[in-house]
């Protein structure tokens, strides 16, 4: 990690936090957006990208985060991801997991590339995840959050496996919205989605 909050330290910022999202690209379920402000000089061995760590890593890390950290949790339904377009939805999901937050930030560190609209100072990092120990722990706590969700989500609509796939476009996804038709939990504004939207059973 880069030392990023540390900068920011030596600048007089008390309170950075790291801000990430998951859920951009599956065809169902939620984006959720977590940021987290993290101790000062605390440090966490190991902590990494989501993407980069076993479900059981991230599930250590998650409760390690949580113990230790203040996190904000933002969350955009299917239905509002339609309405918004992704990226507006990714933007409201992260001011959501701001305003969050059991105390107020006065920096944001953003994974990526595009600020989001609070009046909070802020740098955009790309590929902040694997650079930024707080932006890492948010990839963490959001990732997580819903993984959680989708397990959730697959007891109630079971013919699609959410549990395993977690809402992406595997094959097997593909093949039960073709056989299925789309749920509730599908992104309709999606093209692997939308051309099912009047084929196969309806749920």
């Amino acid at each position: 990690m880069e030392g990023f909050e540390e900068e920011l330290d030596a600048q007089g910022y008390r309170f950075p936090a790291g801000i990430d999202e998951a859920g951009r690209g599956p065809l169902a379920g939620p984006l959720v957006a977590a940021a987290v402000i993290l101790p000062s000089n605390l440090r966490i061995p190991g902590l990494d990208d989501s993407k980069r760590l076993t479900p059981v890593k991230r599930e250590q890390f998650f409760e390690s985060i949580s113990a230790c950290a203040a996190v904000g949790i933002g969350i955009v339904s299917p239905p509002e991801i339609d309405r918004l377009n992704i990226f507006n939805a990714t933007r409201r999901a992260m001011v959501l997991a701001v305003q969050d937050l059991p105390r107020q930030s006065d920096f944001l560190l953003i994974d990526g590339n595009a600020p989001i609209p609070l009046p909070i100072p802020q740098w955009t990092i790309i590929k902040g995840d694997r650079r930024c120990a707080s932006i890492a722990a948010a990839s963490i706590i959001a990732k997580v959050t819903r993984d959680r969700m989708m397990i959730a989500l697959h007891h109630c609509h079971p013919q699609y496996n959410f549990h395993i796939h977690k809402g992406y476009a595997t094959r097997d996804h593909c093949e039960a919205i073709r056989i299925h038709g789309p749920c509730e939990a599908h992104r309709k504004s999606f093209r692997r989605v939308r051309e099912h939207l009047f084929f196969g059973k309806k749920i």
